[in-house]
């Protein structure tokens, strides 16, 4: 079998893991819901963009050609309130807080995708979308406003599963008089100043949040998608309502044939929110933390769990990702410079052909690690070091150069990763390891650390203490 042939992804829709079938193998389509930049992106914010970068990565390597549509929401309400809140133009918000996410992700490891559309540059085809939707009666006017008249489809609620009744009820859903039913959704609304606005048949205004993404993925990727994807939150009302007006407006034909949604991350078991004041920002993040441990830690969960950050939980990962990029120098050190192989471990590619099953990815990239660690000889070393260093090209990490990550200021350097390095010697020597002791003793050497070896143990300091 190979691995196309066994490539499998969790569809929502459907509710159960399915062999993953492009509808064209020569052209596989990806759409992510992308930011809407008002703010700083939080943990949350990032979580998706990693999950699928990673994806966009694995269909590359399994498909000739791939487009990966990921857009950028540069018109809403939240937009709107950061500029009169900061008493700039709206311009001025959603290119500060674009450029911040681009940087961001960045330092996150993740990279663009083929084509990042923006919201206002496809105003035209959202009104072309409307007056279609309009004519065929599956949506209506009203007050100004044009809504999609959720009754006129009757597979809405498929995705999510849910009572219609209770999805109303529960959801964020804007009630309005003029609304036929609570479900109807905006896709014009009216603009006064100074709120963004064009012309349009229904007179000055802006398009409704749920109609510019099923335009952008028309626009760039075709009327039927392979993927769609985005956070849990976005299963209702958003990707429901994408799914209406897009079948609606395509007479009847399957807006996307996968949708794929991760989990939600909490803090130290509780949901972020400003009122509980511990929304973890990636760009304050990144002031104290490198940006491969933050992808690290979101790939540590399977995606469509919820993922839990804590401050042991960031330490346990720094200290994973610096003991493995120890093995590198040292393999590199004592072998010479190890180069990728082409292809990972299969059981690595097994893991992640296994709808993204990165924990088990990573297990087998941190056996690896290991394997290496205890490589007695070049040719050992460089097969399993080879395959290590293919599986991190995939998932994205390990990418700089083993040397500068381990050097810098002792100072920020983890007493806890210092003393598991000890053990792992203390380990080495007792199994009469000597060569893996004296790299580990050579490793903290040069991160600083000075070892004695005394009678009831090993004692430590940093270099950087002689001086005071």
């Amino acid at each position: 079998m190979t691995q196309t042939e066994s490539f499998l992804l969790y569809n929502t829709l459907k509710r159960e893991k399915q062999v993953f079938i492009p509808q064209d193998p020569g052209r596989v389509t990806l759409y992510a819901c992308g930011p809407t930049v008002y703010n700083y992106a939080h943990i949350g914010n990032a979580r998706p963009a990693v999950i699928f970068d990673l994806l966009f990565r694995l269909l590359s390597r399994l498909y000739p050609e791939v487009i990966y549509a990921r857009n950028i929401t540069d018109v809403d309400d939240k937009i709107n309130a950061a500029a009169a809140e900061q008493n700039v133009p709206i311009e001025v918000i959603s290119k500060r807080y674009s450029d911040a996410y681009h940087e961001d992700m960045a330092a996150l490891g993740v990279g663009l995708p083929t084509i990042e559309p923006r919201a206002t540059g496809h105003i035209p085809q959202m009104i072309d979308r409307i007056e279609r939707l309009v004519e065929s009666g599956h949506a209506y006017i009203a007050e100004g406003h044009v809504l999609f008249s959720v009754e006129s489809f009757p597979d809405y609620g498929l995705l999510s599963g849910r009572d219609f009744g209770d999805m109303i009820a529960g959801a964020r859903v804007e009630v309005s008089d003029f609304k036929r039913h609570p479900g109807d959704f905006v896709l014009w609304k009216p603009s006064e100043d100074p709120l963004p606005g064009w012309d349009s048949p229904w007179g000055w205004g802006r398009p409704g949040w749920h109609l510019e993404c099923s335009v952008m993925s028309e626009q760039h990727l075709g009327e039927t998608i392979d993927i769609h994807g985005g956070g849990q939150d976005l299963v209702f009302p958003h990707h429901e309502n994408e799914i209406a007006q897009s079948v609606c407006a395509h007479g009847g034909k399957t807006f996307a044939r996968y949708w794929m949604h991760n989990g939600f991350v909490t803090v130290n078991k509780r949901k972020m929110s400003k009122s509980l004041g511990n929304t973890l920002v990636i760009h304050e993040l990144l002031k104290q933390t490198p940006g491969e441990v933050l992808r690290y830690l979101l790939l540590s969960a399977h995606y469509r769990q919820p993922l839990d950050w804590s401050d042991e939980t960031l330490s346990r990962v720094k200290r994973t990702v610096d003991r493995v990029y120890g093995v590198i120098r040292d393999a590199n050190d004592k072998f010479g410079h190890l180069q990728a192989a082409q292809e990972p471990s299969d059981e690595f590619m097994a893991a992640l052909l296994d709808d993204l099953n990165t924990p088990d990815a990573l297990a087998e990239l941190n056996s690896e690690a290991r394997r290496l660690a205890n490589a007695d000889n070049a040719e050992t070393a460089r097969a399993v070091g080879g395959k290590l260093l293919a599986a991190a090209n995939l998932i994205g990490l390990f990418q700089q150069d083993p040397q500068e990550w381990l050097a810098g200021d002792t100072e920020g350097l983890d007493d806890s990763l210092i003393d598991q390095m000890i053990e792992e010697r203390n380990m080495a020597r007792k199994e009469k390891n000597f060569a893996r002791a004296d790299q580990i003793r050579d490793q903290l050497q040069q991160m600083g650390i000075s070892l004695e070896d005394v009678a009831d143990g090993t004692r430590w300091r940093r270099n950087s203490d002689r001086d005071q």
